[in-house]
């Protein structure tokens, strides 16, 4: 196996998509369930996390980033689609 180069695209199966989006909507469900029941040491946990990834987000935006990576996989364009 050979990673991909920067900017070269991947062709995912329907199964690695499904997978992919089971896993995506787990941590939604995670995060909501966190958002709801933890403490405000969450919010700080979630930003420190997040900073430490290169990416200054809240809670909420990484429940949003998820979501529209779902919905990226959902509405994706057939393999070798020009979109």
């Amino acid at each position: 196996m050979t990673l991909r180069k920067p900017g070269q695209d991947a062709v995912l199966t329907a199964d690695d998509i499904a997978f992919i989006r089971q896993t995506l909507v787990g941590c939604t469900f995670a995060l909501a369930w966190a958002g709801a029941h933890a403490g405000p040491d969450y919010q700080h946990a979630v930003a420190d996390i997040t900073e430490r990834a290169g990416r200054s987000r809240t809670a909420g935006s990484l429940y949003y980033d998820a979501c529209l990576a779902i919905d990226y996989l959902d509405f994706a364009g057939p393999a070798g689609s020009t979109r």
